[in-house]
């Protein structure tokens, strides 16, 4: 089974997440949201993105929609990591 290295360190593989067509949670399992984030890489650099759907699989493993800004790369789903993402205010401090 392939394991694919997801932007902010998540592995993705086994749960059948991944970035192309067809391949995801179904709708009605998505919580749509918008929810800004700050993500580290493991060069130590941070970049802002957004997270845009949370969806838990049937073994518990929370996932998130990720799109980082200017990555060039649409987003994907990879499991939430909480060390490499921040979860930034939505509506104002």
């Amino acid at each position: 089974m392939p394991v694919l290295e997801g932007e902010c360190g998540g592995r993705v593989g086994s749960a059948g997440v991944g970035t192309g067509p067809g391949e995801g949670p179904v709708d009605a399992e998505v919580e749509w949201v918008y929810q800004p984030v700050e993500v580290h890489f493991g060069d130590g650099r941070w970049a802002l993105g957004r997270i845009s759907g949370w969806w838990q699989d049937a073994g518990g493993l929370r996932w998130c929609r990720l799109r980082v800004a200017r990555s060039g790369r649409p987003a994907h789903w990879e499991p939430f990591d909480p060390a490499r993402v921040v979860l930034l205010p939505a509506g104002g401090l």
